[in-house]
């Protein structure tokens, strides 16, 4: 089976997103990078380079939702025609923009963010969000655990491996035992835990960094030889980076435990001494503030703090 990764620029500080070409039949593309014209001329001169227009693509599958993941889909589409689109059921990112929902507005005040604060955010997302154009559910299939995407030379199986978001993705060869992993696993930085709400439960949060933990484990499982990943250059000693990214999952709950006073704080004290050099900067609030939110909630969750709703805010305490 032929990958071929195609590196496409973005506007944002994580620098270019990988689009991978899979050119066996159906012509596959996972991942399309964001709805910028710039990323739309480089994707169109990069896949004509090894022979393939937008009209050719059959199938679209994205690894989760973000602007710089998906936001080129329905271009291709309406240039494809009949390609199909797929994507997790648990991402929302294609039919809405991220803090679009009540919902994610209830758990921003639940952890002690000012409604200004939020406001400020949610106005960053909705410029954000239009890179991207959004789906109709009538638009995409459902990505299901375990499925086979078939192709003429093989298969991908998909592996649901949530943490950055509820419906991330990856993709696995068995015969090489090669995956594409999308923003689960990346060479250089440590994928974000999103703060999402729970799939099943809006009104709850979805917890994000112990679903990520159990992600990286099944795919350690694999023991995989080679991983193509959202952005940056593709892995080839996961087992190193596991290691490194549990050492700083690991050095960072040390530190968000010792910043747990006795008189109690809230996930948004906790991130803005987490990231005071950074808090107020473009999206980083929002990382900063979901950060702070997953290594409360698996620091709670193993007994390390106690938690208690005082005014419908969530205030930690030292146990």
């Amino acid at each position: 089976m032929k990958i071929i990764p195609l590196s496409i620029p973005t506007p944002f500080y994580v620098g270019d997103v990988n689009v991978y070409l899979i050119k066996e039949d159906p012509l596959t593309l996972i991942d399309v990078g964001p709805k910028t014209d710039e990323a739309a001329r480089i994707l169109r001169e990069k896949l004509a380079a090894h022979g393939v227009k937008f009209s050719d693509v059959r199938r679209i599958v994205l690894t989760h939702a973000h602007e710089d993941h998906c936001g080129l889909a329905k271009r291709v589409c309406d240039e494809a025609k009949d390609a199909e689109v797929f994507v997790h059921e648990w991402e929302t990112g294609h039919l809405f923009g991220r803090l679009a929902q009540d919902a994610h507005r209830d758990l921003m005040l639940r952890s002690g963010v000012p409604a200004s604060v939020f406001d400020e955010m949610r106005g960053l997302y909705e410029e954000i969000s239009l890179l991207t154009d959004s789906l109709a559910e009538s638009d995409y299939k459902s990505l299901v655990d375990e499925m086979e995407l078939e192709f003429d030379g093989g298969s991908l199986r998909v592996l649901h491996t949530p943490g950055h978001t509820p419906g991330s993705c990856s993709f696995v060869r068995e015969a090489t035992r090669t995956l594409i992993c999308g923003d689960c696993v990346l060479k250089r930085i440590t994928p974000n835990p999103i703060l999402s709400p729970d799939p099943v439960d809006p009104t709850k949060r979805f917890r994000s960094l112990s679903e990520y933990l159990v992600s990286l484990a099944r795919i350690r499982s694999l023991s995989p030889t080679l991983i193509h990943g959202g952005h940056g250059e593709s892995v080839t000693d996961f087992e190193e980076i596991f290691y490194r990214y549990v050492r700083a999952i690991d050095d960072r709950q040390k530190r968000v435990v010792s910043l747990v006073t006795a008189n109690g704080v809230t996930a948004f004290d906790i991130a803005r001494k987490l990231f005071a050099d950074s808090f107020d900067a473009d999206v980083h609030r929002f990382l900063a503030i979901s950060e702070a939110i997953a290594h409360l909630d698996l620091a709670h969750s193993e007994g390390k703090i106690s938690m208690e709703l005082n005014d419908s805010v969530e205030y930690y305490t030292q146990i």
